[in-house]
């Protein structure tokens, strides 16, 4: 059965060529292309689309407004389209708290190139959400915590445990919801998340408001500390290196891996290097397999590996390919597995010197 697909979005450019892309794709049926969010709504009622594409900014009613009502009332997996600019970050984070599955940049220039190549992502992206299993929207409640209540870095002497969190697709919220189990004494933590670049800087940005841990992206040469989280930077792969007792970020521009920049395998890779034993790498919700063999890696050289379970997934993709190749020493659900990776640090010994 072909997946119904609706588009809304106020430019009729973008309506016109996202259209053609679904309706050149085997397995894609355009219901409709709506240019506001009431005649969405209507289409919604009329059509019942498996997946929908969303603009953020919209006349009359903003994309994240109708998101709200439609997961309020009718859960639907959606594809946000979102724009390349800061603005456009946070709108598109806020709707992936609201529940959208995924999320497209849209070019700030040259708009029709730039979707023609996207085409095949676009199409990814748009298979993968029809899978997804869309759960009613949560009360979003977040507590932004006070600087005070986070680890003082000037009391902080060395680290030896180091922890690497992989992610794609679902990962915003599910890093978030990690992080936020996790008290202030940490050790180091670094992170990729499949992003674009503008979008990591809101990102550590939001994460470091609702979290007792110091989160930032990456800038490259930073020590790692414990306490703290470094966030790969959209279009950099985060390489990890060991000088002496510290570990220290590196930033690199070389090839995607999987088709990604920052890849998680890059990141993994490193740290098992730089790590051996002392190294617990964790794999969330995600689509394809970036990140399998970076676990499998970190086990090799000793370290003790985490994946998220498949029902609490937005896509069970990445965590299943590291179980596959043997990458995963356990898997927990989402919401217990801040209690795991303490447990296992206790059980590792050593760690932070605070």
């Amino acid at each position: 059965m072909a997946i119904k697909v609706l588009v809304v979005d106020d430019s009729a450019l973008v309506r016109t060529l996202l259209s053609e892309i679904i309706r050149d794709t085997p397995g894609l049926e355009l219901v409709g292309a709506a240019p506001d969010a009431f005649v969405a709504r209507d289409m919604v009622n009329q059509f019942s689309p498996n997946v929908i594409t969303l603009d953020v900014e919209m006349p009359r009613m903003d994309g994240l407004s109708f998101l709200e009502k439609l997961m309020a009332a009718r859960p639907t997996p959606v594809v946000m389209i979102s724009t390349l600019t800061e603005e456009g970050a946070d709108a598109t984070l806020r709707a992936l708290e609201l529940g959208a599955v995924d999320f497209l940049p849209k070019p700030k220039i040259g708009v029709s190139e730039g979707i023609r190549e996207y085409a095949e992502l676009i199409v990814e992206k748009i298979v993968a959400a029809a899978s997804v299993r869309v759960k009613p929207l949560r009360q979003v409640v977040r507590r932004d915590v006070a600087e005070n209540e986070k680890v003082n870095p000037t009391k902080i002497h060395s680290t030896e445990k180091i922890i690497a969190i992989g992610a794609s697709t679902g990962g915003t919220e599910a890093i978030k919801d990690l992080l936020v189990q996790f008290p202030a004494a940490m050790p180091g933590i670094v992170m990729t998340q499949h992003m674009p670049p503008g979008f990591t800087r809101t990102f550590a940005e939001r994460l470091n408001k609702c979290t007792k841990l110091h989160v930032v992206e990456a800038r490259g040469g930073e020590r790692i500390l414990p306490g703290h989280a470094y966030l790969a930077p959209g279009g950099h792969h985060l390489i990890v290196s060991r000088y002496g007792a510290d570990y220290v970020v590196k930033l690199s521009d070389m090839e995607p891996v999987h088709r990604h920049r920052p890849a998680v395998d890059v990141m993994m890779d490193s740290v098992a290097q730089a790590g051996g034993k002392n190294v617990i790498g964790i794999l969330l919700t995600g689509m394809g397999k970036d990140g399998a063999q970076g676990m499998l890696e970190i086990r090799n050289q000793g370290g003790y590996t985490f994946a998220q379970d498949e029902e609490s997934c937005v896509v069970y993709g990445m965590p299943k390919e590291a179980v596959a190749v043997g990458g995963v020493d356990q898997t927990v659900e989402l919401l217990k597995m801040g209690d795991a990776i303490q447990a296992k640090l206790k059980a590792m010994g050593g760690g932070n010197r605070l």
